[in-house]
Formats: structure tokens, C-alpha cells, sequence
């Protein structure tokens, strides 16, 4: 049976799940296709807050298997790609205004034994999750939670005067599209077969195995499918396999503002609202400071998302709660927003819908497994209970990704300044700052995307903000990217920087380079 099909096992979804499952699959042997129907990270995992984190106020919902599986991974994964992922400090500052959202679980239980509280989160209660937060699931790397004097801290010097006291624990940055597509990457590496902007028309059981057709009339067959489609998941059921099923998705918008750096020190803040939600204000690509973020449903997928004003002005507002200087949409240089694709449990709100993942398998025939909700912290342990529901039906071998590093990873957390000034020292024409960005994106790669090079001459166009043909070159062979959007926005957040005109040149460099490949 195993020689009738194409692939052993064939993944619907180019998003972090799509490409960690494609990944795990490979490296057991499968043999792996992967179809993404636009670029790869294009929806829900470009557009995340950037953190490995527990979910500090998951807590609140006695989400508490979660909040622990997530913590283990956040120093698994540290390990695995210390180059587009790095430890972060949050600073939380307290104030007795600061409440709960009024369903969830932990405010329902202090209302019923503690009236008086009226919603508060006390200190009492954010030192217990801060304590909880550090040992649930255990620490090697990163520091635990420590007491912050705001009047003295150079973390309080942004911050209202009535903020007097706070606390810092840790969480980790991570680049999200890049983990996409490094995981894309490295199972392609491995033996899979990669097809970005292929849209799957039909999946069909025939014969004991999965007739996939793809846009443009190609067929091939598989003996198991995934459908990692992210908020299409339901589409792609219905849709694409013409199937049923009772489990489903809740289509939540997050929304973020990036704005002109609003503080000087490289901690990020957790910001408690009035109204029970949280956002965060994070240190973002040295010159500024992202904020985010927001949970609106989404009902329908036909519209993209983007943040409203009214979110922008929400966030704005919140955050003005805590700086001294008020934020204001002047001061916003970008947004983006994206759709979260939460497993469907029947919650109230947008913010009380777990976080957590559900791997639906449908053996009735050829395997079709469902992949509904997860967040970006677990999704390598998404991926390996995927396989685990997997192997005993299409065979590969055990488990491996937790200690085996993504491309370019290859090196020890701490040794990420010492590999900086290297770089610097092999390129004497690099600046620290771009020495920086180029190991902070491509780790011991980067020697591989700058070559032979001696001078920036030597590596090509110069489009700006440190961006040279060489790299892009690199990033089109290797990283999958065809467009101009997929280089500034998910292979990097140069777009910040770019003008329009240097975008333009950039777009023609590209196109120009896949027609001198395409004509090989």
C-alpha cells in the first residue's frame, strides 16, 4: 500500500502547525507534501505578538495543564533556535484599580469568598500566578520573577507616578514567520516536498488512500492527510473533503499597533486594564515599541482583517493608562492584525475561549486529521502528538525534534553576542547593527548568505536599510520567497524602514531573478 501513493502523509496549511507537523513527519521517514495556498506564515503566523510565553493570564482560567506544557517549551524551544528567539524580561506594575474580566473563573471564586474585592486582582493574587508562573514548568534558562521599585528602576521612568511598584518575570521573543519558514525549511531538507501558493480544490478517498487535487488540475495521493488550514479548517472539512464534523473554530481577531519607541531599556511591559483585559508593549526592531493586543470576533474570512480605529484608539487609550506621555494615533507607524483560529468550547467571550489545541482523527478510511485551535509556544508538541496519532496507522519512527535545532540554530543561547562580533569580525564592512540583524534572523547561516563577500559591493543591489541582493538571492532560493511583501514583511519587518521607491526596486530585482531560475 505504501508504494501506491505519492506521499505517505500530505499537510493542508503552510502556518506554524502545517510546517511543524510537515517537519516532525520528514524527519521520521514520512514522505511529506505540503500545500499552502498563499505565501508560507501569510495569515494567523505572521501576525502573533512574537512571544514564547505560558500565558501568564491563563492562570486566571484555571488553564493550568496548558500554562505548564507551555512553559516547558519555551527553554525547549529557546534551545532549538537561539537566533530568531531570544529570553525577554516583562515588567507588570501594580495598581489596586487593576480587575479582572468579569467571567473568569478566578474573579467568579474571589467574588464568592472575598465580596469586598470587587473584581480586584490584589498583589496577593498576581504574586501567587508570578510564583506558580516560575515553577510550573521548571527553569533552567530563564530568570524567575523578582520585586521592582518603580520609583528608583529605570523601568519606571516611562511609567504614571502612581505605578510605585511592580514585578519582572520572563518570557521569550520569538520571530514568528521566520519559525515558519526555517521549520519549512528544515523539512524540505529532510525529504519534503514544499508548494507554496497552491491552493488544494479537492481531497478524496479512493481506494484506501487520499486523492488531493490541486489548483490548475494536478492529482496526487497520500496515505493520511492533515488539515492544519488555521482558520480555514472548517472550509477545507466541508469545503475540500466534503465531510462533516461537530468540532469547530472561533474566529478571533488580535490586532497590534507598532509606534516610535516609547521607552529607552530593552524590558517589555504587562499591562493590567480597568477593564480585565491585558495587552503587552514590547521592545520592537530597536526603533520601536509594539503593541497589542486585541480580541474581537471575526465572523467572516472573506474580509481581512486589519486593526480598526476602534481598536487602534483602544490600544492607544489603554496604553496611555501606564505612560506618562500619552499614545496617541500619531504616534502609530503600522499595524497589522490576524484571525485566531480558537478551538470552539462554547466560552462567552473571545477572551475566555481556550488557547489550548484539539487533534481531531477521522480513520473512518484514509486517515484525515483535523488540527482546531493551538497557540505558537506548543506548537512542536502539537505537531508530535499529531505523529503520535499518526505513526500507528502510516508507520515512521519516534520522536526526535526536542533536542535537533532549526537551520542556523546551531549554537548556545548564550553565545549569540560572541557569534555578533564574529560575524563583524569575518565582514569588517558589516556595522554591529547589522552584524546583529543578520545573525538575530539567520544564526550560522549567515555566513552562508553573505558568501565570498569582501566589500558591500560584493553583495549585489543595495535596496536599503541593509538589504542587499545577496540576501535576497538567499531568501528566494532557500526561504520561498517571491515577492517583494514576502521579504519585507514575513522574512524580515524591513518594510518598516523601506520607501516605496526602494520597495519597487526590490519587486523588479525579484521578478527579474525568478525568470533568469525559471529559464534554467
Amino acid at each position: 500500500m505504501k508504494s501506491q501513493a505519492d506521499y505517505d502523509l500530505f499537510v493542508i496549511g503552510g502556518g506554524i502547525n502545517g510546517v511543524g507537523i510537515a517537519r516532525d513527519a520528514a524527519g521520521r521517514g514520512l514522505r511529506v507534501g505540503l500545500a499552502e495556498m498563499n505565501d508560507l506564515a501569510s495569515a494567523t503566523s505572521s501576525a502573533s505578538t512574537k512571544l514564547f510565553h505560558g500565558g501568564l493570564r491563563y492562570l486566571e482560567y484555571f488553564e493550568f495543564g496548558l500554562v505548564r506544557k507551555a512553559l516547558i517549551e519555551r527553554e525547549v524551544l529557546l534551545r532549538a533556535m537561539p537566533h530568531i528567539s531570544w529570553p525577554m524580561r516583562f515588567v507588570l506594575p501594580f495598581h489596586r484599580d487593576m480587575r479582572f474580566e468579569g467571567d473568569t473563573p478566578t474573579s467568579k471564586l474571589l467574588s464568592l469568598f472575598l465580596p469586598w474585592m470587587k473584581g480586584r486582582r490584589p498583589a496577593w493574587l498576581i504574586r501567587l500566578g508570578l510564583f506558580l508562573y516560575d515553577n510550573l514548568g521548571g527553569r533552567e534558562i530563564l530568570p524567575g520573577t523578582r520585586t521592582l521599585d518603580l520609583t528608583v528602576d529605570p523601568a519606571g521612568a516611562p511609567i504614571k507616578g502612581k505605578f510605585r511598584r511592580a514585578w519582572e518575570y520572563s518570557d521569550c521573543w520569538i520571530e514568528d514567520s521566520r519559525l515558519v519558514v526555517l521549520n519549512a525549511r528544515d523539512a524540505e531538507d529532510r525529504g519534503a516536498t514544499i508548494m507554496t501558493r497552491t491552493k488544494v480544490i479537492s481531497a478524496t478517498r479512493v481506494d484506501g488512500l487520499w486523492q488531493v487535487t490541486l489548483e490548475g488540475g494536478k492529482t496526487l495521493s497520500a496515505r493520511a492527510l492533515v488539515n492544519a488550514a488555521g482558520p480555514w479548517v472548517e472550509d477545507v472539512v466541508r469545503g475540500v473533503a466534503g465531510l462533516n464534523s461537530s468540532e469547530g473554530v472561533r474566529l478571533v481577531r488580535g490586532s497590534h499597533i507598532v509606534t516610535r519607541r516609547l521607552f529607552d531599556h530593552d524590558k517589555s511591559y504587562f499591562f493590567q486594564g480597568e477593564d480585565g483585559r491585558i495587552i503587552f508593549a514590547i521592545p520592537y526592531e530597536t526603533d520601536f515599541t509594539l503593541i497589542g493586543t486585541t480580541d474581537k470576533e471575526h465572523s467572516d474570512l472573506g474580509v481581512e482583517p486589519y486593526a480598526t480605529d476602534e481598536e487602534q484608539d483602544y490600544l492607544c487609550a489603554f496604553a496611555s493608562q501606564y505612560f506618562k506621555r500619552p499614545v496617541t494615533r500619531a504616534d502609530v507607524v503600522w499595524t497589522y492584525s490576524g484571525v485566531r483560529p480558537l478551538y470552539d468550547d462554547g466560552a462567552k467571550s473571545a477572551t475566555a475561549a481556550t488557547r489550548d489545541y484539539v487533534l481531531s482523527l477521522d480513520d473512518n478510511g484514509a486517515p484525515l486529521l483535523n488540527v482546531f485551535g493551538g497557540k505558537i509556544t506548543t506548537y512542536r508538541k502539537l505537531a508530535e502528538n499529531a505523529l503520535k496519532k499518526l505513526v500507528p496507522l502510516i508507520g515512521g519512527t519516534g520522536v526526535w525534534t526536542a533536542t535537533v535545532p532549526l537551520p542556523g540554530g546551531d549554537f548556545k543561547v548564550a553565545d549569540k553576542p560572541a557569534l555578533n562580533t564574529r560575524l563583524q569580525a569575518d565582514y569588517g564592512f558589516l556595522t554591529l547593527d547589522w552584524a546583529k540583524r543578520l545573525i538575530r534572523a539567520y544564526g550560522t547561516d549567515a555566513w552562508k548568505v553573505l558568501g565570498e563577500a569582501r566589500t558591500p559591493d560584493d553583495l549585489g543591489a543595495d535596496f536599503g536599510a541593509t538589504l542587499t541582493g545577496a540576501e535576497v538571492r538567499w531568501l528566494i532560493s532557500r526561504e520561498y520567497a517571491r515577492t517583494a511583501q514576502d521579504v519585507i514583511w514575513r522574512r524580515s519587518k524591513l518594510g518598516l524602514r523601506l520607501d516605496a521607491g526602494q520597495v519597487a526596486k526590490l519587486e523588479q530585482f525579484m521578478a527579474h531573478e525568478q525568470k533568469k531560475e525559471g529559464a534554467k
